[in-house]
């Protein structure tokens, strides 16, 4: 309380102020703490949106504009205007610049010193004697009558004015000096001081606003924290892990076995069925090596039928 009442003091503020001060800190809590804890969610969203909708919408709109508008811009003006100009420069410095410079040099610059020399006698010469000998009298003897005429206005003017000043200072100023002293001063400190403890306490109830907000939104995420993701961390730990681990020891690895069996027992048998195939090819073309008719060719044909089992059976167990 003296703290309260020194303040007061030192500030000059009254019991008006002490009496408004409560009640307008009250209203203005309950007013903005929906409207901060509306802010808030609306900050949220927005960062949101910001970060996962507008800019990537923003980037590619920014490729396609690109794509779109500037790159067939840069390679019209890089691949046809910029040649076109070129090709309209040249045409203009030989069909115009050329022809000009050349009318100019040998037409119009002897034109123009023969009519600078015709102007100089024409009109300068006499000009210059006229203004001599006939404006400047003439000027002097209507600029001595202009001033006495500027003094004569310059002393009426003065003594209206100086009527007219203290004609408004005693019907305007006067009066408006003693209505702003003594009305409007006044009033305005009071205004003053009222929209002053009107800011403070709309922003001491911001700032609670704040805390309750960021009290709310922490109460809303460990109750969805304790309902939704700790359940399904719980339930994905505790039944799926263990019903997913038991799946792969008990179908998924026997069934990889089982179809591992069943591809090396098919490549067996694709390897027997193609050495029999060759060696039935081989027999057909060139025989079987105990044929009668060919004794005298039986230890060659022998040595080139064990050469190539040997060299089938090499082929077989490097594959």
């Amino acid at each position: 309380m003296d703290l309260e009442k020194s303040r007061e003091q030192q500030t000059g503020e009254g019991r008006l102020v002490v009496a408004l001060r409560m009640p307008v800190r009250i209203v203005a809590l309950v007013l903005v703490v929906p409207v901060r804890m509306v802010w808030d969610a609306l900050v949220v969203v927005g960062r949101f949106l910001l970060d996962r909708v507008f800019r990537p919408v923003g980037r590619a709109l920014a490729w396609v504009g690109r794509a779109v508008f500037v790159w067939p811009f840069v390679a019209l003006w890089r691949w046809v205007l910029v040649p076109l100009g070129v090709a309209l420069r040249w045409l203009g410095t030989v069909l115009v610049v050329v022809p000009a410079g050349w009318l100019y040099r040998w037409v119009l610059t002897p034109v123009g010193h023969a009519l600078a020399w015709l102007g100089h006698r024409l009109l300068v010469v006499p000009s210059v004697w006229l203004y001599r000998w006939v404006l400047t009298p003439v000027g002097h003897a209507l600029a001595w009558c202009g001033r006495g005429l500027f003094a004569l206005a310059s002393l009426l003017v003065a003594g209206i004015a100086t009527a007219l000043y203290w004609t408004a200072r005693v019907l305007l100023v006067w009066p408006a000096y003693a209505v702003w002293r003594w009305v409007l001063a006044p009033v305005g400190r009071v205004l003053a001081v009222v929209a002053r403890e009107v800011g403070a306490v709309l922003g001491h109830a911001w700032r609670v606003a704040g805390y309750v907000s960021l009290a709310v939104g922490r109460a809303i995420a460990a109750f969805f924290r304790w309902t939704v993701v700790e359940p399904a961390r719980w339930v994905y730990r505790t039944v799926l892990t263990p019903v997913g681990h038991a799946v792969r020891d008990a179908v998924l690895r026997p069934v990889a076995q089982a179809a591992r069996g069943v591809g090396r027992v098919t490549r067996d048998t694709l390897r027997s069925v193609r050495v029999t195939v060759r060696q039935d090819v081989r027999r057909a073309l060139l025989g079987d090596p105990e044929t009668p008719g060919k004794q005298g060719n039986r230890d060659v044909k022998g040595s080139v039928g064990a050469s190539d089992g040997q060299d089938d059976r090499i082929l077989l167990i490097k594959r």
